[in-house]
């Protein structure tokens, strides 16, 4: 029997080998938070720096005008999200968290109620995409350790997260889905 490779995401029932995967699990209000990122670089940013530009050049000799080059690498960088969010955008599977039925189990946009089973705190995380991974807001990578250990666990269980810090195990109080 082949062994399963490393870096697994299960969702509903699918299995997706991050190594094989084509497309980018993200929540529905991810991509928003994308979308609303793209049209501002492009409506608002873009023509900004373009603007920035013309003017620079406006001022003479470009060899020698800071102006110009620090416009100039401005607009590199939009133009460069821009294509890291298109690209995003276009491989993304949007998932509405509300909307699955996971029958219980931690999957990708679930949200988890855990206690650290040496100390007793209470921690909630929903599991999310990596753009959208913010842990001061409770929101976990797909791909963290910790992630890694609740998916494909139900209530009552414990989960083994490996970390760096060390072993830490946690009880899976409750799992809800919105």
């Amino acid at each position: 029997m082949a062994a399963t490779p490393p870096c697994e995401a299960i969702f509903g029932g699918f299995v997706f080998g991050v190594s094989h995967v084509t497309t980018i699990p993200i929540t529905l209000r991810g991509s928003e938070k994308l979308k609303a990122e793209l049209h501002r670089l492009k409506t608002v940013d873009r023509p900004w720096v373009i603007n920035a530009i013309s003017d620079a050049r406006a001022q003479g000799d470009l060899s020698e005008n800071a102006e110009y080059e620090a416009a100039k690498d401005r607009q590199g960088f939009i133009e460069g999200r821009i294509q890291e969010i298109e690209g995003k955008l276009s491989a993304a599977l949007i998932i509405d968290p509300s909307s699955v039925d996971g029958e219980g189990k931690v999957v990708f946009g679930s949200t988890v109620k855990l206690e650290d089973e040496d100390s007793g705190d209470a921690v909630t995380y929903q599991i999310v995409g990596e753009d959208e991974a913010d842990l001061k807001l409770g929101l976990i990578n797909i791909a963290s350790p910790i992630a890694r250990a609740l998916i494909g666990k139900s209530e009552g269980d414990t989960a083994e997260v490996h970390a760096p810090g060390g072993v830490k195990r946690f009880e899976i109080v409750s799992v809800s889905y919105i």
